[in-house]
């Protein structure tokens, strides 16, 4: 959440963010209610302190042995009009609160501007894309084929968006989450467990809520939320806290399955793991002070990049436009993984800095040495998504006989199994 002293201050900086976001927040409706809100604040004070004057002078007469009706009656108007307006006043930062809530983050000044993805920019690239002289199956087709990956079964158990993994392909997936665990603890990452349902409140902080509301999965009657990244739990670990100096940097790391609705995506991707409704994800959370917070990112980033060269998979990193990037986001990279059996890059991996606007949600703050109270920055980042991993092995590593080789990091976590098939 912005500022309200930053949005009055700022509010053509705060419309073009809106505007350049593809959002559709009402700042002039905010400032009206900001404006009202302090105009209730200053009767309201300016009440009190005529009950205080009033109340002195009943003290006063009846010390004197005189009548104080009228002063009693005036007390009594005042703190009439005082209970009205302080009715007024919750009703108006109730709706100012709304309204704050549809505010994006404002994008950082390095963003690319542009409407869509069309106008991200790519940073960077790695590896090189393998050209093999035999057909590539898609992952669906070659993972049906070595008995590792069973779309129909998952479509009878849950319908449509989901996948089994059965057998070594199971066990590729605990291969890549161990593997991306040990790596990221080494590097001095903490590994957490953390719910995997939360609070409406809780999603509010991170900024889930309440824009992706139809995105999400939710228990019936106002029952608590599944999860769409580990993001949620692991970040707002910290909500309603002061931490001391000393605590930062946190860099915290862990893996869950992820909930999404997918709202929106109907005919985007539907064959096999790419876009389903549950997933497997590491991911990594960093709470960090502001100062250091884009350089934080940048090493986020290269975190999430060691994965991917630990596998020897071709990626390019991408910064991300305004009109692409997230609602909570003041910036982000993708990492899109090369995957030859489609012929196209996916999305591995976003991290994101979010400043002190998921901080402010959840009203996480630190103790500076002077003493001073701030808002920490936040930064999180896939590290990684396995529905995306798991395909890019699949068919990067395939080979012509059918069979697919298993990358060389992981084969001591396939117990020295090399090859599928």
């Amino acid at each position: 959440m912005l500022d309200i002293k930053f949005i009055r201050e700022n509010p053509d900086l705060v419309k073009t963010a809106v505007a350049n976001k593809n959002e559709k927040a009402d700042i002039d409706h905010i400032l009206t209610l900001d404006q009202r809100r302090r105009e209730i604040i200053g009767e309201v004070e300016s009440l009190k302190a005529a009950r205080n004057r009033a109340t002195g002078e009943i003290a006063h007469k009846k010390k004197a042995g005189e009548r104080a009706d009228d002063a009693i009656a005036q007390m009594k108007e005042v703190s009439l009009k005082i209970g009205q307006l302080d009715e007024q006043l919750r009703e108006v930062e109730a709706d100012l609160h709304t309204a704050m809530s549809w505010v994006p983050n404002i994008p950082h000044q390095s963003v690319p501007v542009g409407k869509d993805e069309s106008a991200n920019q790519v940073v960077r690239e790695w590896g090189t894309i393998p050209k093999p002289n035999f057909k590539v199956l898609p992952h669906w087709e070659i993972g049906a084929r070595l008995g590792i990956l069973d779309i129909e079964a998952a479509t009878r158990v849950s319908g449509a968006g989901f996948y089994i993994l059965k057998g070594l392909g199971s066990r590729l997936e605990r291969a890549l989450v161990n593997f991306m665990l040990d790596m990221h603890t080494t590097d001095g990452y903490t590994e957490v467990s953390v719910p995997h349902l939360v609070t409406e409140d809780t999603m509010y902080g991170t900024g889930q809520l309440p824009k992706l509301d139809d995105d999400m999965y939710r228990e019936r009657n106002d029952g608590p939320y599944l999860i769409p990244t580990a993001e949620v739990p692991i970040t707002n670990m910290f909500k309603g806290q002061i931490l001391d100096h000393a605590d930062l940097p946190i860099y915290l790391v862990g893996h869950t399955p992820c909930y999404r609705r997918e709202a929106g995506s109907a005919g985007k991707d539907t064959r096999g793991m790419i876009r389903v409704h549950q997933f497997s994800k590491v991911e990594m959370v960093k709470i960090v002070r502001p100062e250091t917070g884009y350089d934080e990112l940048e090493s986020l980033v290269a975190q999430a990049e060691k994965v991917l060269q630990g596998l020897e998979l071709p990626y390019r990193v991408s910064a991300l436009a305004t009109g692409d990037l997230s609602f909570a986001a003041a910036k982000c990279y993708d990492l899109e993984l090369w995957a030859a059996g489609v012929e196209r890059y996916l999305e591995i991996s976003s991290v994101s800095i979010f400043e002190d606007f998921q901080a402010r949600r959840m009203n996480c703050r630190y103790r500076d040495e002077d003493r001073t109270v701030k808002f920490p920055y936040t930064l999180n980042g896939s590290g990684l998504a396995l529905a995306r991993l798991i395909p890019a092995i699949l068919e990067n590593y395939q080979n012509e006989d059918g069979t697919v080789t298993i990358p060389e990091r992981l084969v001591p976590y396939m117990g020295g199994i090399g090859k599928i098939g």
